[in-house]
């Protein structure tokens, strides 16, 4: 066994110690919430002893964040995990499950905000009241937020590479990106004018359009919600800015052939403008990719939502304050 003080350092689990302090604070309660749910049910009703007794947890709830946070950032596998922590690979694979998914619930930090109570008016003359509890964890929490503060989003989708599933598969083409040319995964990413995530979406599969993914997000009813909040896209994204003109905001169209010079080089200042405002999201989208299960995923397509929006949250943490 490895000294856990060691494991718990910044160079393994991608985070500070005060960052890890905060998420065992945050997270202990659910996770133990979760654990007495499931005993509960297997039970099959009210305990029996009292709380503390019988057998003790061979890698307790501080143990299972940090091996799931250093199987995130350097994806080791399993069996290497638990020869570090002293236990059965089984055990690691459990822990993991569990912290992950409590991990991919957090949804993103509001950026220099504790907490938020918005009060909106909606075009249907309604009032809508969300308490923003530290957390953005939809599309219309980002929204709200955004008109609220009168923030300026970006928005970007970002694939990554994932094991080509077995022929004669139903569904298998879906995987395949006409534009990288590979079985992906897409993620649809917000982030603001400084290049902190704000949110993600339940990833998609590669071979769907990035419009047609925002849409099916719900970013539509979003945009007639919230007719004070503008995106900026790039060119993927033209049919979202001729159904909302104004706030889907893409690239300026090249002038046509014969145009005159002063009309080319005002289109280039123009493009070159709304590239520099729109690069953040970019930057956002390079912080996801700095952890190395993103880069690509080698495990079961199913569970790489989870870890997205689990890196995400991590990631939005670090740069609340920047």
């Amino acid at each position: 066994m490895v000294n856990r003080a060691v494991l718990a350092h910044r160079l393994f689990t991608g985070i500070s110690r005060r960052h890890l302090a905060c998420l065992i604070k945050e997270l202990a309660v659910s996770w133990q919430a979760g654990l007495e749910g499931r005993r509960h049910a297997v039970r099959g009703g009210a305990r029996k002893r009292a709380a503390g007794a019988g057998a003790r947890h061979q890698l307790v709830f501080v143990d299972r964040l940090v091996a799931t946070l250093i199987h995130l950032r350097h994806d080791l596998p399993h069996s290497v995990l638990g020869l570090l922590f002293g236990v059965d690979r089984s055990t690691i694979t459990r822990a993991i499950a569990e912290v992950r998914t409590l991990l991919a619930e957090r949804g993103c930090a509001v950026p220099d905000r504790p907490g938020l109570r918005l009060r909106l008016r909606l075009r249907l003359r309604l009032r809508l009241r969300l308490r923003l509890r530290l957390r953005l964890r939809t599309l219309t929490n980002v929204f709200a937020y955004a008109q609220a503060e009168g923030i300026e989003l970006r928005l970007d989708a970002t694939e990554i590479q994932v094991r080509r599933p077995p022929a004669g598969r139903g569904g298998r083409r879906a995987f395949v990106s006409g534009k990288k040319k590979q079985n992906t995964m897409k993620a649809t990413v917000i982030a603001d004018w400084r290049g902190r995530t704000l949110w993600t979406d339940a990833l998609r599969p590669g071979r769907m359009h990035d419009a047609t993914a925002a849409r099916n997000e719900g970013i539509a009813i979003c945009f007639q919600h919230f007719p004070d909040v503008e995106v900026l896209l790039d060119d993927g994204y033209l049919g979202l800015s001729r159904d909302h003109r104004g706030q889907a905001i893409t690239p300026p169209r090249k002038p046509r052939p014969g145009a005159l010079p002063g009309r080319v080089e005002q289109w280039e200042r123009d493009r070159h403008g709304h590239s520099s405002d729109r690069i953040t999201v970019e930057h956002a989208l390079a912080d996801h990719k700095r952890w190395k299960q993103l880069t690509r995923w080698t495990h079961r397509r199913d569970r790489l939502p989870d870890t997205y929006r689990a890196i995400v949250g991590l990631v939005s943490d670090r740069t609340i304050n920047a």
